[in-house]
């Protein structure tokens, strides 16, 4: 498998063209969401559409804001900006969309030996922040390779034959060479509202075959995306921290 992998788009479409453009010309046969198409952002039915009608072979799942726009569950579990965005989104949807986000899968998803999951493989709304998480998640599975997101910072955690776990942020643009003796758990970061403090969009193409995982960081027009969030009357807390990458 050679995938594209994104991962919380959060309705920022500028983001998305942004990221778009930069793997126009790379080679990959599948492209892999691990859920947030929505939420936060005010472009949701321009994000959806693109996401929907791509040609390539598409293996999407859904995560807990795609969830709640879709109607599938309340908004209680949000702080009050998230829940505002959400609700704004689930008013917003075209019908074709709407239907979209209901019918994605929840994770896990296995697929030629790649775990696919939104936040960890037993509850979709839980966070993998550090390596004691990881451990946790390594001994609940066997995959040899997991992919996840929802805590919107790229990351890539290895275990090896001795039980030995490893994490690592990633900060920029880098080419990962994996270990057939290790098992991984990688989260590609976000497109559309990353938190690391760098306010560039974050994604991967992940090769099962030749055991790499390239990790890119491409910018956009942030400030095109802040007056996209303002003109909609979100929660002015959603477009100012798109520009410190919080």
């Amino acid at each position: 498998m050679r995938a594209l992998v994104v991962s919380d788009l959060h309705s920022n479409a500028e983001a998305l063209r942004v990221v778009m453009n930069r793997v126009r010309r790379k080679k990959f046969d599948q492209v892999i969401c691990l859920g947030d198409f929505v939420g936060y952002g005010a472009q949701p039915n321009q994000v959806l559409d693109t996401m929907r009608t791509m040609k390539a072979p598409k293996l999407y799942i859904r995560g807990n804001h795609d969830r709640v726009a879709a109607g599938l569950d309340d908004a209680e579990g949000f702080n009050n900006a998230a829940k505002a965005a959400a609700l704004w989104t689930r008013d917003h949807l075209s019908a074709r969309n709407r239907h979209f986000l209901v019918k994605l899968p929840l994770g896990p998803v296995e697929r030629d030996g790649v775990l696919l999951c939104h936040g960890a493989p037993h509850n979709e709304d839980e966070y993998v922040f550090h390596e004691g998480h990881a451990r946790d998640i390594f001994a609940e599975t066997t995959a040899p390779f997991i992919l996840y997101g929802h805590t919107h910072l790229p990351v890539i955690f290895s275990i090896d034959r001795h039980h030995r776990v490893h994490g690592a942020a990633v900060r920029s643009d880098i080419v990962v060479r994996l270990d057939r003796d290790h098992r991984y758990l990688i989260n590609p970061g976000s497109v559309g509202q990353p938190r690391d403090r760098n306010p560039a969009s974050s994604f991967i193409i992940f090769d099962s075959k030749k055991l790499t995982v390239q990790f890119f960081r491409v910018p956009y027009d942030v400030e095109k995306t802040q007056v996209s969030i303002l003109k909609a009357g979100l929660p002015e807390i959603l477009a100012q921290r798109l520009q410190y990458g919080t």
